[in-house]
């Protein structure tokens, strides 16, 4: 099922429960309210899109697994702590990833499936300040938080989430399809004031519960804070987790409700986070090499990541940006090997084999590009996976299946998208012209029938082949097609004489087209 048949099969469901009345209790704050969105179906997104969620933010941090433990120990403390004070028992599979990814954010999915960046454990200095942060995603994920959201958007639109969203933040965002844009729009899902006040102040009590200093939460905000008023851009997770003086004091109020003093672990957390500190000088380098890879300067990109190669060898990205750089100076072989160097280092990010595909495409070596195509598109689907498989089915003469992969890849607002979108009406017009263009019949003075074409496509048409059923003398249905002279240009209508009729009226003929190709 596509993402949007889900989208159908869950408003369904939601008219359903709204004749029912649809209310439930907040499994954090005992309170009743509205949700459409079961807790099972939350489970479900979450299972489903963590996967994608996380690749198109940077894939999963492979180079020092002992951090990643360290985080998922903390954010399990919490866990523990979150049922002990919940209102309504809620065992949710809850799970703690860290993604590759210099920008400082963290996010949680419905059902429990959380994750924080790389960047965001270089902003803090105590592991309360860790805990402060994945206790307030916790919140947002027992609170049903996403549910709500999900739930208004329902209400208002006839729908889950718009379908239009894409992952503006990332470079591939535009690139996504299928279920991986479903994911992007989950990750872009804003909570209301209220699921913000209930996040800071659930998550305190929770980090209290876990033995955490809760003071820690409140100075982290204030340091953020600090950090949105210094830097022109706002700072990643306040953009979605905004402060304001009224929030920090109203946490500062809460703060003296709960116990004072608990665990603070800053000696623990400089431990556990030495590993990123030590190299954060080559994922300066790398994040410099991509802005100048992005400003069209490959050899200073080059000399950024073996920069960073040098000071930190393991790293998979930093071979990926030499890859993307020779890439650019066409010199397709070293590329190549630069990407294979990064799957070698890490085989789970899409990125790596979707580049190598798209060279070997180029290189006309086709089982090569099949295999990094479908690998990528396991892990993300994207695009240009997709536009890449419908290539190499179309010269193999799999036109179903080209036309397949070529639909998955138009549903992406993107240059490959629109490219995708053209060798599908290449392939799909001439059968089914009725999918693509719109044709109405009319009749001029004499009573002769003319009709009007409109060609919402990108591609100028032609060669029409028009097809019309109509009453003859007799009452008998008569059946001709009739070839129109002319074409009808991308985005616009055009009108043609048919030199059939005179007819008395429009009720006794039917006009369709029976075939159209793209003349351009």
């Amino acid at each position: 099922m596509n993402s949007q048949g889900i989208f159908r099969h869950w408003l369904t469901g939601a008219i359903a429960l709204l004749a029912l009345g649809a209310c439930t209790t907040n499994p954090v704050t005992g309170e009743r309210e509205l949700t459409l969105v079961s807790s099972d179906q939350e489970i479900t997104m979450g299972e489903q899109y963590y996967q994608p969620s996380r690749q198109m933010q940077g894939g999963d941090y492979v180079l020092d697994p002992v951090l990643t433990d360290y985080v998922r120990s903390v954010g399990n403390k919490l866990v523990a702590a979150s049922k002990e004070a919940a209102v309504v028992d809620r065992d949710l599979p809850y799970e703690f990833e860290l993604l590759n990814s210099s920008v400082p954010n963290a996010w949680a999915l419905p059902g429990g499936k959380i994750a924080i960046n790389r960047g965001l454990l270089l902003e803090m200095n105590s592991e309360a300040e860790l805990a402060a942060v994945l206790g307030h995603e916790i919140v947002h994920a027992a609170a049903r938080h996403g549910a709500q959201q999900m739930s208004k958007g329902m209400l208002l639109q006839g729908a889950v989430l718009g379908t239009a969203i894409a992952a503006s933040d990332q470079d591939y965002g535009n690139l996504l399809v299928g279920g991986a844009n479903v994911a992007a729009q989950l990750l872009m899902l804003k909570y209301s004031r209220d699921a913000e006040r209930e996040a800071d102040q659930y998550g305190m009590l929770y980090m209290a519960g876990a033995g955490y200093d809760p003071r820690g939460a409140v100075e982290l905000q204030e340091s953020f804070a600090r950090l949105a008023q210094e830097r022109k851009q706002p700072h990643p997770w306040l953009s979605s987790h905004p402060p304001s003086p009224e929030r920090v004091a109203r946490n500062e109020a809460f703060l003296q409700e709960l116990p004072a003093g608990g665990y603070r672990g800053e000696e623990a957390y400089a431990t556990a986070t030495a590993s990123i500190r030590r190299n954060k000088p080559a994922y300066d380098a790398y994040d410099k090499g991509r802005e100048a890879l992005a400003g069209n300067r490959p050899d200073e990109a080059l000399a950024l990541a073996s920069q960073a190669i040098q000071h930190e060898p393991r790293e998979a990205h930093f071979y990926a940006l030499q890859g993307d750089a020779l890439l650019a100076k066409k010199q397709l072989r070293e590329a190549s090997s630069r990407f294979t160097d990064a799957i070698a280092r890490n085989p789970g990010f899409f990125y790596y084999p979707l580049q190598r595909g798209l060279i070997a495409l180029r290189l006309q070596e086709h089982a090569a590009a099949r295999r990094d195509f479908e690998a990528s598109a396991s892990l993300l689907p994207t695009a240009m996976a997709a536009h890449g498989l419908g290539v190499l089915a179309e010269r193999e003469g799999k036109l179903g299946l080209a036309l397949q992969y070529y639909k998955d890849a138009a549903g992406s607002d993107s240059d490959v998208g629109r490219q995708a979108y053209r060798s599908l009406l290449r392939l799909d017009l001439p059968r089914n012209p009725g999918e693509y263009l719109q044709v109405r019949g009319g009749l001029d003075p004499q009573g002769q029938l003319i009709v009007e074409i409109a060609n919402p496509t990108p591609a100028t048409v032609g060669r029409l082949v028009l097809l019309v059923r109509y009453a003859d003398q007799n009452g008998q249905i008569r059946q001709l097609t009739r070839q129109l002279r002319g074409s009808v240009a991308a985005n616009q209508r055009g009108r043609f004489a048919t030199g059939l009729g005179p007819f008395a009226n429009q009720q006794q003929f039917q006009v369709a087209l029976s075939s159209a190709v793209v003349v351009e």
